[in-house]
């Protein structure tokens, strides 16, 4: 369980961060730092079960039948992850302590950060490709609440809209190949993809997939051509940029790519799309990263380098390759970490970031000046450093590469040309802001932070040192259990030494090493030339490359997909519902039409059963009532509202007539609320007035319509009745899924309702998603009408008091409405105690007789509303212990926890469970899951109707009001008969 604990407790954390209280930043840090540092030690207590190519599993049931469970799996490679994911998130938590202000929405913060840090643990512990997917997603969804953090800004809102919208696109196309991919190992876990390898590769299918998962990949770790988003995502605060570039979000693609390597690793074709989109990301990014003035932007661009370094070595097809690029992962988290640690650091004490600006804080600042030298000199790749050893092992890789000839020499001079690059802009970055004379222009003193605040980047640094002067005391055990649990017996030989003698990957560091002190000299001076010539001029001028901006092709495209769409709507849609009623009405006659088609003849051949005259009248009874509900629809609303009630009581005896008795309790539920909800809205729509004109402009148009519309209704009614005669008529299949739910309904779902027992039981899976969406659509519907206020000429009151401008009567008065009175209040009031008892006897007695949680939850509902409009809203709302949000809570709460206590038995998930209590005086009580399944279905679809009838009943009581009220005042204004 100490897997899922350790994917548990940032969840967990993340709840109870969001529940503090504002000013309550020290509290939020140490449960957040609790958290992760609980984590990191969980990790670590598992590495001797993962060492020696071992994995840690745990399997909680789930879909069982469809291959799918909550699997989680800890290898080494996982283990590595996990242990940066939680490790750094500890240091960033401390760091973010003394970042954060006072004044910063702090609990928000913390609670996405460890809502974060779960989806990417999520991600690196899935054992299964499906889950890993939704970890993926979630993960973009936590990154775009952080980087959106300060959404006051136009820039943070801009960043994290297109993160969330590249990554968010990628992680669908990454679904789909996972479907495929699954789809062609005969499994959806990583062992069967693994076991399958050979027989992936040779697939017909195996391009379209690679394709698809390469491009869920490369929009995450941002790789050529979707670099744009992660500058972009600067915007974010600096804990939030240091995680996201060091052990996160950006890291999620090049894990996926080296996760999957010993599947999907070893064609041509997954050296063009992985090790291209590499290579040109290698030198895009550094090149770039010469150019900016901001640090953060200094910093996105290397990432965005070093990621394709890492890239272009998981795209050469080498095991050696592999080994350097889990390396150089683990490298690039520690110094990248350190880095914007101290840009965070920097920007808080001196109030900028911009290196134009930026001059001599080694005197202010020595100690974060020499933090800041030490990770940027690891990044550059100098001796003795991490990323020394890491650059040494890619250069050696490029140098062995044995693909195409034509890259046996390009391939060596773009790694030399991408480490100048690296070189060059490591140094601007610590000599333009840390050397030089002092600054005078800064907006705050620069002084030294909190040494806590140093704490998280001089560890980070320390760890640089280490790994890179002592690598086989440190990094290299790791890197062995790493590498061997993803490549096993393949796992090439390799040395970590820091000295193997004077040789080409060595001579290569040297040439980059000097060739970027150069570049970054020849820079220099071309930027004081520039200055002189044009006083007042920050900064490095752009070359050509960046007048082509990733966020301004970005911003064409989403804006000329936002046109196209706006055009297709105004062509092919409308805002009246009848044209979208027809077009729905069409297409059903379309699909029943291409249905019937197949029906064999013999089907129309069976012989017909006797018509009852009592049944015959029913039906008749019902036609008129609907034919009578469309004639009066035009005349008088309330008349067509009783006729279509009455049609729908004849559907409900219809159901009763041919023993469907859960059918017809349903539908007579239903129909009481429906009526009620129509009569609710009828008060919004506007009287209908037309002149002569009109008639007569649209006598033709509306003629034509009629008939069209009678000719689509009669055929839509002889649709369904010849598809309602097939299934009546149809023979008994013995081995059908009806058969089934017949004879398993008792012994597996331990109920006689059969109906119940496939909603809650069989189906309940299903059943929880739709209860799910009733309560999202409920949630719009109250969110919707709480800010819309009816207008006045929806309220049918006369023109002419609709120009006196009277304000309507405020909405808290304790009054009823009038007219509802008809019946004594007392006795209305009465019946929500007999609904409630009714309700519960339904729902109890639902899993072996009529009933259920949905026909009671509408009957507690009915009663509820009947209070409402004898009693006044605020004369309920005042007596209301508990809201229907609440309610629609407790059923979602209730319905999942059905589902996991089946997880107690080790059975999938919402599988019943039941046990027989002995009880004092009552004897043994049989207890069952589904009850408590049923009771989530009742209050959910009680508090749903309820708070989707109270709004709406608000807004007709503030009209009804507004309308009594006026009349009042009209009346009050005439003279009174006779002087009195």
């Amino acid at each position: 369980m100490t897997l899922l604990l350790i994917l548990i407790l940032p969840i967990l954390g993340s709840v109870c961060a969001a529940l503090q209280p504002a000013n309550a930043r020290n509290a939020e840090a140490w449960l957040s730092g609790l958290i992760a540092l609980t984590c990191t030690a969980l990790v670590i207590s598992l590495y001797p079960q993962v060492a020696n190519e071992g994995v840690v599993r745990l399997t909680i049931a789930w879909l069982p039948s469809l291959g799918l469970d909550f699997y989680l799996r800890m290898d080494g490679f996982a283990w590595l992850f996990a242990l940066l994911i939680s490790g750094i998130g500890a240091l960033v938590v401390l760091y973010a302590r003394y970042y954060m202000s006072a004044e910063d929405p702090v609990p928000r913060f913390f609670s996405f950060l460890l809502a974060f840090m779960a989806a990417m643990l999520g991600v690196v512990l899935s054992g299964n490709v499906l889950q890993l997917v939704f970890f993926w997603e979630l993960t973009s969804l936590s990154s775009f609440m952080l980087i959106a953090y300060w959404h006051h800004r136009v820039d943070a809102r801009r960043g994290a809209r297109m993160a969330m919208i590249v990554t968010v696109s990628g992680g669908l196309c990454l679904l789909a190949g996972m479907l495929l991919l699954g789809h062609m190992a005969g499994g959806y876990t990583l062992e069967a993809i693994f076991a399958a390898a050979d027989q992936i590769k040779a697939h017909p299918w195996y391009p379209p997939m690679l394709i698809l998962v390469a491009l869920g990949a490369l929009t995450k770790s941002a790789q050529f051509p979707f670099h744009f988003w992660l500058p972009h995502a600067m915007a974010a605060p600096t804990p939030v940029s240091a995680y996201l570039h060091s052990a996160t979000m950006v890291k999620a693609g090049v894990f996926l790519l080296a996760r999957l390597w010993p599947a999907l690793a070893g064609t041509d074709l997954w050296f063009g799309l992985i090790g291209g989109a590499g290579l040109a990301t290698l030198l895009l990014g550094a090149y770039a990263a010469l150019y900016q003035q901001d640090m953060k932007g200094i910093l996105a661009y290397s990432t965005i380098s070093h990621l394709g370094l890492i890239t272009l070595l998981l795209g050469m097809n080498s095991t050696l390759a592999l080994v350097a690029a889990v390396f150089h992962i683990v490298n690039h988290a520690t110094f990248k970490a350190s880095l914007f640690m101290a840009t965070g650091i920097v920007d808080h004490e001196t109030g900028t970031r911009d290196v134009g600006r930026l001059s001599g804080l080694r005197r202010a600042m020595p100690l974060t000046a020499t933090l800041a030298t030490v990770a940027a000199a690891a990044m550059a790749g100098v001796p003795l450093l991490n990323g020394f050893l890491s650059k040494e092992m890619f250069f050696q890789e490029i140098v062995l590469f044995s693909g195409r000839p034509s890259l046996a020499l390009g391939l060596p001079l773009a790694a030399v040309l991408a480490g100048t690059f690296s070189v060059a802009y490591s140094l601007r970055f610590i000599h333009q802001v840390f050397f030089g004379r002092p600054a005078t222009d800064l907006p705050l003193t620069p002084h030294e932070p909190p040494r806590w605040m140093l704490l998280p980047s001089a560890l980070l640094v320390l760890a640089c040192v280490l790994v890179g002067s002592v690598p086989g005391l440190t990094v290299a055990p790791l890197l062995e259990t790493v590498t061997r649990s993803i490549l096993g017996a393949d796992t090439p030989h390799y040395s970590l030494a820091i000295w193997h003698g004077f040789n080409l990957p060595l001579a290569m560091s040297l040439i980059a090493l000097v060739g970027g002190i150069a570049l970054y000299r020849v820079l220099l001076v071309l930027h004081r030339r520039a200055a002189r010539r044009a006083s007042g001029v920050q900064g490095y001028h752009q070359p050509w490359l960046f007048r082509i901006d990733g966020r301004s092709v970005f911003d064409v495209t989403l804006n000329s997909i936002k046109a196209a769409a706006e055009a297709l709507v105004q062509r092919a849609s409308t805002r009246r519902l009848q044209p979208q009623l027809f077009v729905l009405v069409v297409l059903c006659l379309v699909a029943v039409g291409m249905s019937l088609s197949g029906t064999a003849e013999s089907a129309w051949r069976l012989p017909a059963t006797p018509l009852n005259p009592a049944f015959a009248l029913l039906w008749i009874v019902g036609a008129a009532c609907a034919m009578g509900a469309a004639r009066q629809a035009k005349y008088h609303r309330l008349a067509a509202l009783m006729l279509s009630g009455g049609a729908g009581l004849c559907t409900c005896l219809t159901f009763v007539w041919l023993s469907a008795p859960d059918l017809a309790l349903t539908q007579l539920a239903i129909e009481v609320v429906t009526v009620v909800l129509l009569l609710l809205g009828l008060r919004w729509l506007p009287r209908r007035i037309e002149s002569d004109a009109d008639r007569q402009r649209t006598a033709l148009r509306t003629r034509w319509r009629r008939r069209r519309d009678f000719a689509l209704a009669g055929l839509g009614g002889a649709g369904m009745a010849a598809l309602t005669y097939l299934m009546l008529s149809r023979p008994a299949i013995v081995d059908g899924v009806a058969a089934y739910f017949v004879e398993a309904a008792l012994p597996l779902g331990g109920g006689r309702n059969i109906v119940n027992v496939i909603l809650v039981d069989f189906r309940g899976f299903d059943t929880m998603g739709e209860i799910t969406v009733v309560g999202v659509v409920a949630l719009t519907v109250f969110a919707l009408l709480r800010r819309f206020r009816p207008a006045p000429e929806s309220m049918e009151l006369p023109r002419q008091q609709q120009q006196q401008g009277i304000a309507p009567i405020p909405t808290g008065e304790d009054v009823a409405v009038p007219g509802y009175r008809v019946v004594p209040t007392a006795v209305l009031r009465l019946l929500l105690p007999i609904a409630g008892l009714i309700s519960v006897f339904v729902l109890l007695k639902g899993h072996n007789q009529p009933g259920g949680g949905f026909v009671g939850g509408l009957i507690l509902a009915t009663g509820a509303l009947l209070q409402y409009m004898v009693g006044g809203i605020v004369w309920v709302e005042k007596r209301t212990l508990i809201h229907p949000q609440t309610w629609m809570a407790a059923g979602l709460i209730c319905a999942g926890g059905a589902g996991l206590l089946a997880l107690a038995i080790d059975a999938p998930f919402l599988s019943s469970a039941a046990v027989d209590l002995p009880l004092p005086l009552l004897g043994p009580v049989h207890l069952s899951s589904v009850l408590l399944f049923d009771l989530g279905v009742y209050l959910l679809v009680a508090g749903a109707t309820i708070l989707m009838l109270v709004a709406i009943a608000h807004q007709t009581l503030r009209s009804h009001h507004y309308h009594f009220h006026r009349l009042e005042q009209q009346a009050q204004r005439q003279p009174v008969p006779g002087g009195e």
